[in-house]
């Protein structure tokens, strides 16, 4: 049986990989396996700008309610407040239709549990061997008991309420640049923050169904970092498409990483009591001046595979409140169950308002070692890390860095992707072995 599921769900190009069969089949599964396992009837399903959305939003809840569950049909909204909405709702799971920071063109399905956390392998599993089974055994409910569509049209307004409690703070004073990706906090991030007396300059925010991500938002910094310079402003936010990311910009328009976001808060959090057990959850392409950082102040980092659905498995098993990545997944496990771009931002700008010191300032608390990032575009993925030539070329190059640096090579869980990071002093020598991996595994893989 081929895997549907990867590590951030289900994920494609629409109308082509993922197609509206595919996601009403999920629909009809996941429905069914899912209300095995509790009581609950009603699941939430919300999703990004894409213009796909609408589509696969149709396909999906037919199959929900062709199993007898009802549908809150909560329509644009981050991923986060789906996850809180689901919990709040008190609805038997959520769904978000979302690509994250993929173009346009794609798009994906996200299932979350009752308690607004990603759903576990091994439910995931079963929704695949059902549909592999081409959906055998599940019953075809009629009359009364088809499910029904209920319009929710003040979830913005719930979830807004919910962060403002969550994290209340003054922002008067503050200009700040916000880009929204064309995505799903177009409407939100900025309306926040106004209402918490921030002076906002919006970029970004007028999503037309395929302008999402499209050379702006977290994956594309470069003007928001020229909007901070050129507006003066304290500090500059970036979102992707579901606004479950955040990154950040200093008022010298300098890009700030979620390792430095992480840094920031962790900090901020361990002086005010805050920080469980004093630990930290990353993912092994966390830079080392992360660990150097957090040395200075005994704070214990503990590492993970890459995927915010693993730091929030890790998270779980320890009791920690805060993980996250460096792409700007981070997860403030206090407050939301899943990684939150808006609450995010709050908290950096909590603590910002608490210092009372420039942006810049704070950055500062992490060096960070010079980083080479390589996507090698393949065909498939299938295979890479038992191919002779490929490991024999990363062999070579752990010996040769030795105590000066690292090397890390792995395929993407949602795109046909061989990542390659490098790590160490010298920038050149980073440069030159990252060039020679890529060739590598375009002759090996392409």
């Amino acid at each position: 049986m081929s895997k549907i599921f990867g590590t951030d769900g289900v994920r494609g190009c629409a109308n082509v990989d993922l197609t509206p069969q595919l996601a009403y089949e999920l629909g009809r599964a996941a429905a069914f396996v899912l209300k095995n396992k509790t009581d609950k009837k009603t699941i939430t399903i919300g999703k990004d700008t894409r213009r796909s959305g609408d589509m696969l939003e149709a396909a999906l809840i037919s199959g929900i309610c062709s199993v007898g569950i009802d549908v809150y049909k909560l329509g644009v909204m981050p991923t986060p407040a789906i996850a809180y909405l689901t919990r709040k709702l008190d609805a038997m799971s959520g769904v978000v239709i979302s690509a994250s920071h993929n173009p346009a063109e794609d798009n994906g399905i996200k299932f979350f549990s009752h308690e607004g956390f990603k759903l576990p392998d091994e439910v995931e599993s079963e929704i695949e061997a059902l549909i592999a089974s081409g959906l055998e055994g599940i019953p075809n409910p009629k009359g009364s008991e088809v499910g029904i569509v209920n319009y929710i049209h003040d979830g913005e307004k719930q979830y807004l309420n919910f962060l403002k409690t969550e994290i209340p703070v003054d922002l008067t004073g503050l200009k700040i640049v916000v880009d929204c990706a064309n995505g799903a906090a177009s409407n939100i991030t900025p309306r926040l923050l106004e209402s918490l007396g921030a002076e906002v300059i919006s970029l970004y925010s007028s999503p037309d169904g395929m302008n999402i991500n499209a050379n702006c938002g977290s994956t594309y910094p470069e003007n928001l970092q020229e909007a901070v310079l050129k507006h003066g402003a304290d500090i500059g936010i970036a979102h992707d498409g579901d606004a479950d990311r955040m990154l950040a910009v200093d008022e010298k328009g300098n890009l700030v990483d979620g390792d430095q976001i992480l840094v920031i808060c962790a900090l901020d959090m361990k002086k005010e009591g805050k920080l469980k057990g004093n630990k930290i959850v990353v993912t092994v392409m966390s830079n080392l001046g992360l660990k150097q950082a957090f040395e200075k102040h005994d704070v214990e980092v503990i590492e993970t595979k890459v995927g915010d659905r693993y730091v929030l498995e890790k998270m779980q098993e320890l009791d920690a409140s805060l993980g996250g990545e460096q792409s700007g997944h981070l997860i403030f496990l206090d407050h939301n169950t899943t990684g939150d771009g808006v609450l995010s931002a709050l908290k950096l700008l909590e603590v910002i308002n608490k210092s009372k010191k420039p942006f810049s300032e704070l950055a500062v608390q992490m060096t960070k070692l010079p980083q080479v990032l390589v996507n090698v575009r393949v065909k498939s993925t299938l295979g890479w890390d038992v191919n002779p030539t490929i490991k024999g070329a990363i062999n070579k190059y752990e010996t040769e860095l030795g105590s000066r640096g690292r090397i890390l090579v792995r395929a993407s869980g949602t795109e046909p992707l061989i990542r390659v990071m490098l790590e160490g002093n010298d920038y050149q020598e980073l440069e030159n072995i990252a060039g020679h991996m890529s060739t590598i595994i375009n002759q090996e893989i392409n």
